[in-house]
């Protein structure tokens, strides 16, 4: 794959005892869109049985059609928008995952990652049992269904138990829906009102709307329990740890309009260039975004700076997931779709560039390459994060190391490539201080190699583990 950037992981949603679940399920999944845009689906519960539907493609296109609608009937839905983290991009692997076992049925959504999948996955097949994707997620629901205890949530939290990584999940069965969000708490996840019925979602933007009050935020290492009385049981089940949520949700994944972590993104952006511009100020007449992610922090670079905010590239909407892209007839063609430059506004100034990450540093070579043939006299790039050194193991999909420009160049080499006559990073300290939340000690992997949740190694000859087989960790 040709990564350019880091991708959106996932998102789910869900409604719990609302006449139109499977409608409200539709459109949190619309406003959860940014977070995958290669498949998703919807499980409804009518109280006695679960309905599914679900395909390849963006919202709009697998929902679009009413009578999908009538086929996912009842007062509970759960739902999930999915790019490809673990797994391939095909049709069996889109969520919710959903079965049927011993006790009836079930569906789960996921968003992130488990760093055990291999090892889990490959204890399971050597006792019997027998995948149907290529997921990660799909474990969960083995270590559930093989659990000896008997209740769902004591089932749900065995099979947790045994699973190491990020998770937010959501579980559907016939009567009940349960959200569970992993102890390090690596992804958000939040808890709304609407009415009677409770909702959860990956960002409080898709609470925003269909109108639901916005609650809280679920604790990592918190489940809820939503049952049939009503009624909201939280529980804390799991060995306690100190929480580690992702930084780059703040730079990068969540929505602007989204309040996650207990702080709204859009002003934690605007405070990255604020900062960006007390770290790497330079001389210049404008300051331009690479729109949409960099807006917010050029806006603050701009007031930080006193350089005049403009929209120097123009960013087209309307561009689809895939598109043919013609062998030698335009240079730079999958960049050019998506962005043009305003020639007028470009022509004869020294432009500020603000991007929230370089990842290969192709895209940010090819458009420091347009804003100067544009007319543009310097080209200062300025990057609203650290340099991204490693890659992300907890839901994100990132190159391997050796594909990260910052893993093996120095900052004038990386300049020097992407032809620009100056670049600037923010610091890691100048992140976590934007941001802003005391007390908190963030998940920052992708920039400094240091991993919260350890990889399992297995060992040699195992012992004491999943099925009484013993695995090390490689700290």
């Amino acid at each position: 794959m040709n990564f350019t950037r880091p991708h959106e992981e996932c998102g789910v949603f869900g409604v719990y005892n609302h006449p139109e679940a499977s409608n409200l399920t539709y459109l949190g999944l619309y406003a959860l869109q940014h977070r995958g845009q290669e498949s998703c689906g919807i499980v409804s519960s009518d109280g006695t049985s679960l309905h599914a539907h679900k395909r390849m493609g963006l919202v709009a296109d697998v929902f679009g059609n009413q009578e999908v609608f009538k086929k996912l009937p009842g007062k509970s839905a759960i739902g999930h928008v999915r790019y490809s983290t673990a797994g391939a991009s095909v049709e069996k692997n889109v969520q919710p995952i959903m079965v049927d076992y011993s006790r009836g049925s079930i569906a789960v959504a996921h968003n992130g990652n488990l760093v055990n999948a291999q090892l889990l996955k490959a204890e399971l097949e050597a006792y019997g049992s027998i995948f149907q994707t290529t997921m990660d997620t799909e474990i969960i629901i083995h270590l559930l269904a093989i659990s000896h205890t008997n209740s769902l949530v004591d089932r749900i939290v065995d099979a947790l138990n045994r699973i190491k990584g990020a998770y937010c999940l959501l579980f559907l069965t016939e009567t009940r829906m349960i959200a569970v969000r992993d102890p390090n708490g690596f992804r958000p996840l939040c808890l709304g009102r609407l009415g009677d019925a409770w909702v959860v979602a990956s960002e409080s933007c898709a609470l925003d709307l269909i109108e639901a009050e916005f609650v809280r935020e679920i604790e990592p290492g918190e489940m809820i329990v939503c049952t049939k009385d009503g009624n909201l049981k939280s529980l804390f089940p799991f060995k306690k740890v100190e929480p580690t949520p992702c930084i780059f949700e703040f730079v990068y994944f969540a929505r602007p309009d989204s309040y996650i972590f207990g702080k709204n993104v859009y002003l934690a952006r605007k405070e990255l260039g604020r900062q960006l511009a007390r770290e790497h100020g330079v001389d210049a007449d404008i300051v331009i975004p690479v729109p949409d992610s960099g807006v917010p922090a050029a806006m603050g670079y701009a007031e930080e700076s006193g350089i005049s905010f403009e929209m120097g590239l123009i960013r087209n909407h309307y561009v689809g997931r895939t598109f043919i892209e013609p062998a030698q007839a335009i240079r730079h063609f999958g960049v050019k779709i998506k962005l043009n430059p305003v020639r007028e506004i470009l022509k004869g100034k020294r432009v500020v560039v603000i991007d929230d990450s370089i990842v290969r540093g192709t895209t940010s070579r090819k458009i420091v390459k347009m804003v100067r043939n544009a007319g543009a006299k310097e080209v200062h790039m300025r990057i609203s994060s650290p340099p991204t050194s490693y890659p992300c193991y907890y839901g994100i999909d990132t190159p391997n190391r050796k594909e990260l420009i910052s893993s093996s160049h120095t900052l004038s080499e990386i300049c020097r490539y992407i032809t620009a006559d100056s670049l600037g990073y923010l610091s890691e300290e100048g992140l976590v201080n934007s941001v802003g939340l005391e007390n908190t000690g963030f998940c920052k992997a992708c920039f400094a190699g240091t991993y919260p949740v350890a990889f399992p190694k297995p060992v040699l000859k195992p012992q004491m583990g999943l099925f009484g087989e013993e695995y090390s960790e490689n700290e």
